[in-house]
């Protein structure tokens, strides 16, 4: 009995183990692709490709714009140091610009650059170049700087076009740095002519270009170019809740840059036209209840002074004189004002339609530039 149960425990053991290995098999067969009854599944392939044919002509002007372009397109970078010794703060910034000539400089936001201790600028073949302010306008969000070093290869100064025949629904282009992103190439449509922008020093910008192209952080700076290629804006800001692109874009039309860039370039700032007048702030004009421009001084021997403009004279209670246009132009606060003195020029005499009291009456003055 006892020899009869150890071969009975022997072959249990072998059929236990003969059926362990034949679960194990089958296991390994089936998550190993094979099939029960069958043969081994194929081996997976790539799909074949389908022929697309001949990109469209759309496709090819897009693709051909861009390769002309890019090579104008330029990438700044800056740096800010603020505080002194162990409070000293760096911070970092970037933007876009486009070569203007073939002498270095480049155009771009003056918010780009304003407060910059160190600008780099990289062009589309080379490294981050050091470049220098030559001029800003923040009245008009523009600045010039000018590479230091010589590129590699020679400069290709980007084609400017014209502004004022633009017209809603033609197709517009931006290239720049969104997010550090260079060399982005970004499509849509004018949206809008004859926008108005705020900027800093409370004047607006006019005739700015609405556009649906994406316009993000670090596009300021670059390029908005029509169908063929050449400049008709620089893209400056966006109108977004979220700070990034919401369809809605505004760049600074080329017919105004053409006027600025030069002066910059030249002097490095822009003529200040003025009449030689102080003006109320908005809020002390609406405690006044004035609607228009309130002269609160007059500098000696002024145009503003020549003309007879009288300045209010708060403590004694004496009213002055209140402009509500320029030229004809209604003018409501000190950057309409500005605005309508920049549009006349240096030089130009205009017409101020001024109240005093319940009497109106008109002024030619001669517009000077308050910085010459």
């Amino acid at each position: 009995m006892k020899t009869l149960k150890q071969k009975g425990a022997s072959a249990s053991s072998l059929i236990a183990f003969v059926l362990i290995v034949g679960v194990l098999y089958l296991l390994y067969h089936n998550f190993s692709g094979g099939q029960f009854g069958g043969s081994p599944q194929q081996p997976a392939k790539p799909r074949l490709v389908e022929p697309r044919g001949d990109l469209s002509s759309t496709e090819k002007s897009v693709i051909e714009l861009f390769n002309t372009s890019k090579a104008s397109v330029a990438y700044i970078f800056t740096e800010s140091v603020q505080g002194q010794l162990f409070f000293r703060r760096v911070s970092e910034g970037a933007g876009s610009g486009f070569i203007w000539d073939d002498k270095g400089h480049i155009v771009t936001n003056a918010h780009v650059v304003r407060g910059a201790n160190k600008i780099r600028v990289q062009l589309d073949d080379s490294d981050p170049l050091p470049a220098r302010l030559v001029g800003i306008a923040p009245s008009y969000d523009l600045a010039v700087v000018q590479l230091l070093d010589k590129p590699k290869s020679a400069l290709r100064p980007i084609p400017v076009g014209t502004s004022h025949d633009l017209q809603v629904g033609q197709s517009v282009f931006a290239i720049g740095n969104p997010f550090g992103l260079s060399k982005t190439l970004t499509s849509g449509i004018v949206s809008a002519l004859g926008r108005t922008l705020p900027v800093d020093n409370g004047r607006e910008i006019p005739n700015v270009i609405q556009t649906d192209a994406a316009i993000n952080p670090g596009n300021s700076g670059g390029p908005l170019l029509d169908s063929a290629g050449r400049l008709i804006g620089v893209n400056t800001a966006i109108l977004s809740g979220s700070g990034s692109s919401a369809g809605v874009g505004f760049a600074i039309p080329v017919d105004l840059v053409n006027k600025v860039v030069p002066q910059l370039i030249e002097r490095g700032a822009l003529p200040r036209p003025g009449i030689g007048i102080a003006v109320a702030d908005e809020s002390l004009a609406m405690r006044l209840g004035v609607r228009g421009v309130a002269v609160m001084g007059v500098e000696p021997g002024s145009p503003a002074e020549k003309a007879g403009l009288v300045p209010f004279d708060l403590q004694n209670g004496r009213l002055g004189d209140i402009i509500i246009a320029v030229n004809r132009h209604p003018v409501a606060n000190s950057g309409q004002l500005s605005s309508e003195l920049e549009k006349a020029g240096v030089g130009a005499t205009v017409k101020l339609l001024v109240i005093h009291g319940d009497e109106t009456r008109e002024v030619e003055i001669q517009v000077v530039d308050l910085d010459g």
